[in-house]
């Protein structure tokens, strides 16, 4: 009878006072979002003093036709369907009626949210594709994906999809792979739409996955160096490279050094040695990726001026003093004598 009644209704409602933003009814809330076989419930209030009765049309949770009142209340205790239009009608006492739908939005939280990678691992500069797979949420029109890296938002994703029930959908990333990758972490977020802001329990997102970018290495201090020794005391030498997988070394030394290191291969990446002799010293990091190799040109650094000058100055010194000294105690016969001045040749150093 509430379905014939209501039939009867909206072609009074098409006749008459059509149902528009003039009727005098007011639902709260004025939308619902209900989580699939939750309780759903609401109030339809009329704001007329010429009101008759009123009622809820719904194949759920419909009520009849209620007089002497102005207000009215809706409830399903169990929500069964993914699509629902309740509407609640006034009649006024001059016949008039006007209906409002209240907007009902039923949705599902997904099952799952997963990541598929074909490779675990990539190289660099090659693409590669991560899928997200959200089974079973509805209503997937309100789907969106957001791809992230770290903290960062890579991508977001929307779907079309007029079903209100729930569906599975996939999502695919495709970056393309650079060092800087190796290691971050990619996830990706299923979001429903459903309230504004962030309200509501909305998001479910997928377990994070590694990325493993493999790549050539690289010189943590690039280019050749030139470098100038002192002999017997240490050098050191840094070819220290970075790559995925890392790398490993090999050096080659000048001829001169050769026979003492045919014996003992060097295969750290920092060589810290006393240099006895100039030469150019080659460091090569190789991997499965690729090789870099380094060169280091040793010389020998020039004596120190200081050294030099202190020598040439004493040597100096030493002859001015000698100079000094043959002046004031050399004797006219080529002799040498502390008391020059008292000397005259011929005569007693003593009495007679």
């Amino acid at each position: 009878m509430v379905w014939s009644f209501f039939f009867f209704g909206l072609l009074i409602a098409c006749t008459g006072n059509p149902a528009s933003a003039s009727c005098p009814l007011q639902m709260s809330p004025s939308r619902v979002v209900v989580r699939f076989e939750d309780t759903l419930s609401a109030k339809c209030t009329s704001l007329s003093n010429q009101t008759e009765g009123m009622g809820w049309e719904s194949p759920y949770g419909g009520v009849d036709l209620t007089h002497n009142v102005t207000f009215l209340d809706f409830k399903i205790d169990s929500v069964p369907v993914w699509e629902l239009e309740p509407m609640c009608y006034v009649n006024s006492r001059d016949g008039d009626q006007c209906v409002k739908l209240l907007p009902v939005t039923v949705y599902k939280m997904p099952d799952s949210v997963s990541l598929r990678q074909n490779s675990t691992t990539v190289k660099e500069s090659e693409q590669f594709a991560i899928q997200c797979d959200i089974v079973n949420v509805a209503p997937a029109r309100n789907l969106s994906v957001l791809w992230h890296k770290g903290n960062k938002i890579l991508n977001s994703e929307t779907f079309i999809e007029s079903s209100p029930s729930p569906v599975s959908k996939s999502s695919v990333l495709t970056l393309t792979a650079h060092r800087d990758d190796d290691g971050a972490e990619i996830w990706c977020e299923a979001k429903l739409n459903l309230w504004p802001g962030e309200q509501g329990p909305a998001m479910m997102h997928s377990m994070s996955h590694r990325v493993t970018v493999f790549y050539p290495p690289t010189y943590t201090k690039a280019g050749n160096e030139t470098l100038e020794m002192t002999v017997g005391e240490n050098m050191t030498l840094n070819c220290n490279a970075k790559g995925n997988p890392p790398p490993s070394y090999h050096w080659e030394f000048p001829k001169f050094t050769k026979e003492w290191h045919d014996n003992k291969e060097v295969i750290e990446p920092i060589l810290t040695l006393p240099f006895e002799l100039p030469g150019v010293y080659t460091c090569t990091a190789y991997s499965k990726q690729g090789n870099v190799t380094k060169y280091f040109n040793i010389s020998e650094a020039p004596r120190s001026r200081t050294t030099f000058g202190v020598i040439v100055g004493v040597g100096v010194a030493v002859g001015v003093l000698l100079l000094i000294a043959g002046a004031y105690f050399v004797t006219p016969n080529g002799t040498f004598s502390f008391n020059k001045d008292g000397y005259q040749p011929g005569t007693p150093s003593g009495p007679v």
